[in-house]
């Protein structure tokens, strides 16, 4: 196989397996995220591409979201590497939610690489109508 070396990609590919960042370290790598409202619910989603869906651990405690994923190595017996670049090894990420969403009732889907969750918004923190009385006929307001 034929290819070029390039002196500042093996610089910064040596840099990251020195400070752990490829996951190849007892320090495990950080997993890119997105995270939205969407209506009453908060959307997170983390690239995890080439994870097999078993290895994704999530755990939640005292409003703690942990998420832990492993991509193993690909290789069979006997190969030898010309090139290793895609990260590998623990991959983790914790969130912190807010008193105001259901830690009880996050639902996780793996597809094609990425994890979504979805954390309801508790019923406590939603907007809820007031009414009024007195002086006449009662009225509602948004609280």
């Amino acid at each position: 196989m034929l290819m070029r070396t390039d002196p500042f990609r093996e610089l910064d590919r040596l840099t990251q397996q020195f400070f752990g960042t490829n996951g190849t370290s007892a320090r495990p790598a950080v997993m890119p995220m997105d995270a939205f409202r969407s209506g009453n619910e908060y959307v997170v989603q983390f690239d995890l591409p080439g994870v097999a869906p078993d290895s994704i651990d999530l755990d939640v405690e005292r409003n703690v979201l942990t998420v832990k994923a492993e991509r193993h190595l690909g290789y069979g017996e006997g190969v030898e590497v010309q090139v290793a670049e895609r990260p590998r090894g623990v991959f983790s990420r914790q969130l912190f939610l807010g008193d105001t969403l259901d830690a009880d009732s996050i639902s996780a889907n793996y597809d094609a690489g990425v994890l979504t969750l979805r954390v309801p918004i508790a019923e406590q923190a939603k907007p809820r109508k007031i009414a009024i009385s007195g002086g006449g006929e009662a009225k509602q307001i948004n609280a």
